[in-house]
Parts: C-alpha cells; structure tokens; sequence
C-alpha cells in the first residue's frame, strides 16, 4: 500500500460534533487500513474516544484553538517540533486559526501542507480576508462541495489550480435501513411522545436550533399545511439549542399563535440520527443561509427519504429537484409547504419512490469510503512529489 508506514498529521482545533471533526475521524481509520500513522493535534472534546477507536493517536496542544497571534506563532514552533519528533510525513489542517500555525509549520519543515475548506468563510474587511486566505493555501486545497469550491475560486483565485472537491460521504453501514432495529425506532418514538398508531407522516427537521436553519419558515409552513384534514402529519425539530433559550421561546410561541402545539413537537438534541432519518417520512432542511455541503440532505437519502432542501448552497447538488426530494428557494413558507404537501399527497408508496431513487443516488456519489478513497490520493500524490 502506498501510504504504508507514513505518518499523516490531521489538526483541528477541537473534538465536539461537526462536518470537521467526522471527517478528521473518517480520515484517520482511513489511515489505520492504509497501514499509516493518524495523529490528530487538537484541544480535545467529546469525540476524542471514537477518534482513538478509529486508530488516531491524539496530541493534545491546549492553544490551539485561539486566535491570538502570539499563540499562533508558539503553536507553530509546537507543531515543527512534533513534526520532527514524529517524522510526520504531511500536515492537513482543517481550520483557520491552527491552519496559520500548520502552514508555518510545515514550510520550516518542508512538507506537504493540505487544507480542507469545511465551509465558507465570509470577509468584509480585508484583515478578514487575510486571516481566511490560509485555507486556500495548501498546496493541495480540498473543497467540500462544487458549491465551496466556486467560492474559494471567488475569494482566492490564485489557488484555483490546486483545488480539489471531495464531497463529504455517508457511512453506508451507519445509515442503512438493515443496520435499524426496530427498538431504536421504538426508543426514538417513546422520547418524542409520538403515538404508537396513526401519527401520520413524520416531518422532521434536523438541525441545532439557530434562526439560519430555517424553524420559523417550517412553522410558517406547517400552517399553510394545517387545513391538510386528509393528510395527517407531525413535525419534529430535533436539534441541540446550543443556550439559545430565547429562540426556544421565540418558536414556541410561534407555534402556539398558529394553533400547531399539537403538530409541532422541539425534541431537543439527538443521539441516534440514523434512527430518526429512519422513522421519518419527510426530511427537511430551508436553511435561509447556504450549506456547504448539506449532510441532512445526504443521510437521509441514504435512508430512502425525500428531502426538502434550500436552493442555495451544496443541497442542490446532492437533491434532484423532483426526483430524489424538492428544493425550494430559501425564507419561503409558501415554496416549502407547497413541496410538503405534494409529498404528503403521494402518500407511503409514491415518497418511496422518489427515497429509493434518492438512496441510488447518495450511494453512487456521497459515500464515506469515496471521501477515504479521495483523500488518500491527495496525500499519495503529494508526498510523491521531490521536495
């Protein structure tokens, strides 16, 4: 194997829930199979068991987080040092911040240096614009989603020619319908209060309650649907509100002035999403600002469920519009209740239709493995260079 006894170094500022740090995971058990060294430098957080079951090995460096120039610069002499210590290979680094001291870092020590942009950073100011500009510095810069990529040709263009888009991937195993046992279902229906017969067509809504994933435009919606006396349903919003207490009480009024207490249910965080897609009939995500990638959109269809994405952003790249769910222009009630009602108006077997074209298509195009495979190349393929 060509990575066979190199040693990669993956650097993320922290170990909490995130595109970011699954895909540092992924990475790292790719690395294990490959038979190379994961070490991951971070602060920590709670994903750093499931990391080290992966194969990574954890270097704990506490500054790493801070945007401090000063500790920017240290970092960079801790990163050099382990570096050298480790004999590592190559740097692939995931965020701002840690990806300035990495840079520094890996230009000392004349190695390979390898960014993910995970998201789109905005700038108004060119300060801003500097500080981001690290991401598109490596000399290789992967891009999440064509969507990423077009705006780190925008913001960037002097990387365009070191671009390369590796979508974010499903675990095919993790989310699939065979992998469900019924008990989670159960579990997940008990949790939410939902009745065991007749709850109708599940709608949910996955995401950490912000105002940017679209929960007042759901709810605007719900009750343009309301008068569907034909089409039962209930919507869920499961997500972590993160001590955004005040937009809890915000959407639960809403819900309230429209009459929905007994449609509209907050579940608050979710522990076993795979589960939830599963007992859904309905997956939608109207975020009002772009997704990078849209994992909701790709774990669902990976379940057989038709979604319901924004237009703008990465959702469009992974729903066929009319085939595998619907998408629909941001901040419009009237669009989106207007594609939930036709889902709901297909009835059990015309949405799995379109769920089953939506899972061909995410198995296809949106796996873990195609990530692994991807990434792997980037680093074969630098490391091949002479220095």
């Amino acid at each position: 194997m060509p990575l066979s006894g190199r040693t990669i170094l993956q650097v993320i500022p922290h170990l909490s829930a995130g595109g970011a740090e699954r895909t540092t995971i992924e990475v790292a058990e790719a690395l294990k199979a490959a038979g190379a060294k994961a070490l991951v430098a971070t602060v920590g957080g709670r994903l750093e068991g499931e990391l080290t079951r992966a194969g990574a090995e954890i270097i704990r460096i506490d500054g790493l987080a801070t945007k401090n120039p000063i500790h920017i610069y240290s970092n960079a002499s801790v990163l050099s040092k382990i570096i050298a210590r480790r004999n590592v290979d190559l740097i692939h680094a995931r965020s701002r911040a840690p990806a300035w001291s990495a840079l520094w870092a890996a230009r000392r020590m004349k190695r390979p240096f390898v960014t993910t942009y995970h998201g789109v950073y905005n700038a108004r100011s060119a300060p801003k614009r500097l500080y981001n500009s690290v991401m598109a510095r490596g000399d290789i810069v992967i891009a999440n989603s064509e969507f990423t990529a077009a705006h780190v040709r925008k913001e960037h263009p002097q990387a365009a020619d070191r671009i390369v888009t590796i979508p974010r991937g499903v675990d095919i195993g993790k989310f699939s319908p065979d992998a469900i046992l019924p008990a989670r279902r159960t579990a997940l229906q008990k949790a939410w209060q939902l009745p065991a017969e007749n709850a109708g067509a599940i709608i949910l809504l996955p995401a950490r309650m912000t105002g940017w994933k679209g929960h007042r435009e759901a709810i605007a919606a719900a009750a343009r649907l309301k008068s569907a006396k034909d089409q039962p349903w209930r919507m869920i919003f499961a997500g972590d509100h993160q001590g955004r207490d005040g937009y809890l009480q915000e959407l639960a009024q809403l819900i309230s002035q429209h009459g929905l207490d007994d449609r509209i249910a907050i579940v608050g965080h979710c522990d076993d999403m795979p589960a939830a897609f599963a007992l859904a009939d309905i997956v939608i995500a109207p975020s009002n600002e772009p997704e990078a990638f849209g994992r909701v959109a790709a774990e669902a269809g990976t379940l057989g469920v038709p979604v319901i994405g924004s237009s703008i952003g990465a959702q469009g790249e992974i729903i066929v519009d009319g085939e595998t769910g619907f998408v629909v222009p941001p901040m419009n009630p009237v669009a989106l209740a207007d594609a939930m009602g036709d889902l709901l108006a297909r009835g059990r077997e015309g949405r799995k239709l379109m769920g089953d074209a939506a899972q061909i298509r995410i198995r296809q195009k949106f796996t873990t493995a195609a990530l692994q495979q991807a990434t792997l190349a980037v680093y074969d393929r630098l490391m091949g260079r002479p220095s």
